[in-house]
């Protein structure tokens, strides 16, 4: 009987292995006159993170990366959670302040009511994804430290079981590629941006100062599947273990070609934001690049975990440039993952946080309740 993607997309929309989405109207039959007088306290604050080195792109650079710090508190228990927002998202520091703001979680006074809580964040407002992950991160920071638990032991996840995580080299002069390079030493397997035509020297250059593995993230750079093709081909000889969004997302069955022919994993990126679209990525790419920016936080992270596993396809955690916050936060998840592409803090100069670190180039949690940081 031939699979239909279509009618199990709609039947696995508001469900996944990781739990039901609860009913619309969950939240809504709170009658007002029974508000507590003290539930959850939000306050956030805008910030701007600098980067270490001009980061490229295939599209764009920057050097700068905005960012909403947000703090969640219940009967004196502080959770921190942080939204990034890369100018290709959409989001800004006023759209995300302005939705913030319109928060009204003072109605809840019981954390541990998780999802009918990120339910309403959810449902306040369309869009807002990284805004919505600021409150999610917040949320798990503070129940877990309500248990005195980070994260991947409430889950019931083996620390030991974390992936190395990928160091990310943007595209630039070779000159600069070869400094970071060095920086990035102790890393078992090196991101590398490509997307431009300078993709071989890119690998080139690198090659003359490492022989580490290599996996590239060309940001939908090239056009032609063939060509592509013949690319992916030419990067297997060089070390490179897998490709992510390598053409454009409005071309699934080139897409589609690609992989059943690629001799390295083709990753989604760009195609993907939500649990929702998880099932549309079937067939058409090998795995894909989960961001807790994109999809609102932890909780629907799970969720999309599952869902993909259940598919059989491989599981990337990845990030933006973020605080230690966002990233400890995605690194709690990070034991279920195939790879880990969780370097965001790193390329920063002014962290507000200490959390989760990088030992011989594997994602180290620590014992921290909730996400797994200090503020500092």
């Amino acid at each position: 009987m031939q699979f239909n993607r279509r009618n199990f997309i709609k039947s696995t929309a508001l469900i996944s292995l990781g739990g039901i989405i609860l009913p619309h109207h969950t939240y809504s039959n709170m009658k007002k006159g029974n508000l507590p007088k003290a539930g959850l306290k939000l306050s956030f604050e805008p910030y701007n993170l600098q980067l270490k080195h001009v980061f490229t792109l295939a599209n764009s650079s920057r050097s700068t990366t905005p960012v909403m710090l947000v703090k969640l508190e219940f009967e004196g228990i502080t959770g921190y959670g942080e939204a990034s927002m890369p100018p290709y998202l959409g989001e800004s520091q006023e759209s995300a302040g302005k939705f913030l703001a319109a928060l009204k979680l003072q109605q809840f006074n019981d954390p541990f009511r998780m999802d009918e809580i990120l339910e309403y964040v959810d449902l306040s407002a369309p869009g807002n994804t990284a805004a919505k992950a600021s409150v999610d991160i917040a949320l798990h920071d503070l129940v877990g430290k309500i248990m005195k638990q980070p994260w991947h032991k409430i889950w019931g996840f083996s620390a030991e079981n974390t992936p190395v995580t990928s160091f990310t080299i943007g595209i630039d002069t070779p000159d600069v590629i070869r400094q970071k390079v060095k920086e990035a030493a102790e890393f078992k397997i090196l991101k590398v941006k490509l997307g431009r035509d300078t993709d071989k020297q890119m690998i080139e250059t690198i090659r003359s100062v490492s022989d580490v593995p290599l996996c590239v993230d060309v940001n939908q750079g090239w056009k032609d599947k063939k060509e592509a093709l013949d690319m992916i081909f030419w990067l297997k000889e060089k070390g490179v273990e897998y490709v992510e969004q390598p053409m454009p997302k409005e071309k699934p069955d080139d897409i589609a070609w690609l992989t059943q022919n690629s001799p390295l994993p083709i990753i989604a990126d760009e195609a993907l934001q939500r649990l929702s679209d998880v099932q549309s990525t079937v067939g058409i790419y090998s795995g894909i690049n989960i961001k807790l920016m994109k999809c609102t936080g932890m909780r629907e992270a799970h969720k999309m975990i599952n869902l993909a596993r259940a598919n059989k396809m491989k599981v990337m955690i990845g990030c933006m440039t973020e605080t230690s916050c966002a990233i400890s936060a995605a690194a709690q998840l990070s034991p279920l993952a195939t790879w880990a592409d969780l370097d965001g803090n790193l390329l920063i100069n002014n962290d507000r946080f200490e959390g989760v670190k990088i030992v011989d180039g594997k994602i180290t949690l620590n014992d921290l309740p909730g996400i797994g940081i200090e503020a500092i």
